[in-house]
């Protein structure tokens, strides 16, 4: 799925590589994280999760994995890309052990981010949508 934000690549990359600003796009940290180490701590309903992002880079790079509390480490490939009109936020939702119902659960909650992303810069010109 993907977003285009009428901003900067490295402006759109700089927010999101902060994690002090995660609560305010992403919405399965909106209630908050602890800090331990390099990971992020964070309560879900299925307990509390790990996250662990990949170290800035100079090339968009923000996957970052979560570990659920029965050990599963999802991965989840996130990007920005440099695009005619500002960014391009890329982030993969397919998982291969995903059913049907549980990627179309999880490409509404990053539909969701992504709109959240999209409104700490403002919104594109009409007809622009998340795909």
């Amino acid at each position: 799925m993907s977003v285009v934000i009428p901003a900067p690549p490295e402006a759109v990359y700089d927010f999101l590589a902060d994690v002090d600003n995660l609560t305010a796009w992403a919405a399965g940290l909106a209630s908050g994280f602890t800090r331990d180490g390099d990971d992020l701590l964070a309560e879900s309903p299925m307990g509390t999760v790990r996250v662990r992002f990949v170290p800035r880079n100079a090339f968009g790079v923000l996957d970052h994995d979560v570990t659920l509390p029965d050990g599963t480490v999802v991965n989840n490939p996130l990007r920005v890309l440099a695009h005619p009109d500002g960014a391009e936020v890329v982030f993969t939702v397919r998982q291969l052990s995903m059913t049907d119902d549980e990627f179309e659960r999880d490409c509404a909650a990053v539909a969701a981010d992504l709109e959240s992303v999209r409104a700490v810069f403002g919104r594109p010109r009409s007809g622009t949508s998340i795909t």
